[in-house]
């Protein structure tokens, strides 16, 4: 059961970072476009404002796949010199504060958001780009991000129960220049 919700997890998060990665390559053709209107003497405009909401849109849900992936940069001087026990207690120190992290901005993200609604903010550019829009796309990044993080946390303490090392390592635990280049 851990093993299918580990790896259902992955899935979706292979999935976003698709879904990320074509919102990227979109940005980055609007952006061509634009730039090469100018050169005509025309301009839809707009497009540095709307990079701008795409990286912090595919920021906020990137660090996800990138959690899932075992990509997160960890120092591991002192880790490498320890024995399972001590690498799996490491790591679950270090996924508690990962989580722990992520609940924090998702929970202070929320008072963004909800006055950018009450308010009917509206960005002060030649879009007005109502802000609830992208900034609903951050916050849910950044909730799933808090949720991932968190069933990580789960993942690992139950595995950890169950002595298990070895899959909570590959779960959440760092990988060296060595591993990495396998």
């Amino acid at each position: 059961m851990i093993i299918s919700v580990i790896a259902g997890l992955r899935r979706i998060n292979r999935f976003i970072a698709l879904l990320v990665g074509l919102a990227l390559i979109a940005c980055v053709a609007l952006i061509l476009i634009d730039i090469s209107l100018r050169q005509l003497g025309i301009s839809f405009g707009g497009s540095d404002e709307i990079s701008g909401y795409v990286m912090a849109g595919i920021a906020s849900w990137g660090v996800s796949y990138t959690l899932t992936e075992l990509a997160h940069v960890r120092i591991d001087l002192i880790r490498v010199r320890l024995r399972p026990l001590g690498k799996a207690i490491l790591d679950l120190i270090a996924i508690v504060a990962l989580a722990g992290t992520a609940i924090v901005i998702a929970f202070e993200a929320w008072p963004v958001l909800q006055k950018t609604i009450a308010h009917h903010a509206l960005a002060n550019t030649s879009l007005a780009t109502p802000l609830w829009i992208p900034q609903s796309i951050w916050f849910a990044g950044w909730v799933w991000f808090a949720l991932s993080s968190s069933l990580l946390v789960l993942l690992t303490v139950v595995l950890m129960m169950k002595g298990d090392l070895r899959q909570a390592d590959s779960l959440v635990g760092a990988r060296t220049e060595m591993e990495l280049e396998l």
